[in-house]
């Protein structure tokens, strides 16, 4: 069969439907995926290429149902309707211009009450897509943070929305709960001490590679990092660098050693979502990098994994 393109050759997220904000074509859906195609300040040699990742996982995506025989036989999309927005319009030369851009498309999404996934690009696009959120929201915002880096740096080389520092301008967000911020996964020499130490200076509290491997109880782990995550807050987002993988499970990634397996990840993306999630991004595949699409074709088991614990949660809810 085939399916739908959202744009050229390249099919719909999951074989999901093309559909617009602006005419009202996704009210049907109940999963918005919308890609952000941007990569801004390189912060390591010439290690570039993520702006290419929301296209390749589109187009890996073509291989897969919604089956999932392990989490007790189901199927996530005979359940969950997708809809595909497309890309946010990003402006190559611009930093301040696509985030705003990304900050309204983002404003638009939450707008729907639909539960959206974003895929990057560099990390900085999870600054504005939790910007529009928390003004949308009454109360606070919870973070959990999957990632091998704190990325919390005030700035890189006078920049302020590359790709190492988001976190820091979340931390300067009023509407954000520092003490409600989790750093999962954090592991590797190419942390700075600086990093762990502002995350600790302003409340977020950080859960190591280490201390979910040796803590002997993957779930539990995953449930004390939720309770932070929501504690006095009105929602809670989850936001995956690719990095939080080890390197053996995340070739198209920076190579990063003692992260997390692929199971790990999955588990506790479903965990989190059982919980209460209220949308997710996925950032930081580089395809160039990628030779057989490893990474990329990842994505797509790491987002089921997230419908299939939003599925759990209202079945139980009923």
């Amino acid at each position: 069969m085939s399916q739908e393109k959202i744009y050229g050759n390249t099919p719909c997220f999951l074989g999901g439907k093309k559909v617009r904000l602006q005419d009202g074509s996704f009210k049907d859906s109940d999963v918005l995926i919308y890609g952000v195609p941007w990569e801004g300040s390189v912060t390591w040699g010439d290690y570039t290429g993520c702006e290419l990742g929301p296209k390749a996982i589109r187009l890996n995506s073509a291989r897969y149902s919604g089956y999932l025989p392990e989490l007790d036989h189901i199927d996530v999309l005979k359940h969950y309707t997708i809809g595909d927005l497309g890309d946010v319009d990003v402006v190559p030369a611009d930093t301040k211009e696509t985030m705003e851009r990304i900050e309204n498309f983002a404003s638009d999404v939450w707008k729907t009450e639909k539960f959206p996934v974003a895929f990057g690009g560099d990390h900085g696009i999870t600054y504005p897509i939790v910007k529009a959120l928390s003004e949308k929201i009454d109360g606070k915002v919870g973070i959990i943070h999957l990632d091998a880096h704190y990325d919390n740096h005030p700035d890189h080389e006078g920049e302020l929305y590359a790709r190492n520092t988001p976190f820091h301008r979340i931390y300067e967000s009023d509407s954000v709960r520092n003490e409600s911020i989790v750093h999962m996964g954090i592991h590797g020499p190419r942390n700075k001490p600086e990093t762990g130490e502002y995350a600790k200076e302003v409340g977020a509290t950080t859960i190591t590679s280490r201390d979910i491997r040796l803590s002997g109880d993957l779930l539990d782990t995953a449930r004390k990092a939720y309770d932070i995550a929501s504690e006095g807050t009105e929602t809670v987002y989850l936001s995956i660098c690719s990095d939080v993988l080890d390197f053996a499970f995340n070739p198209g990634g920076p190579v990063d050693g003692n992260g997390l397996t692929s199971f790990e990840l999955v588990e506790l993306v479903h965990e989190f979502a059982k919980l209460g999630i209220c949308g997710m991004d996925y950032v930081e595949v580089y395809p160039q990098q990628d030779a057989n699409d490893n990474s990329s074709h990842f994505v797509s088991t790491v987002v089921l994994y997230a419908l299939a614990g939003n599925l759990v949660r209202e079945l139980e809810d009923r």
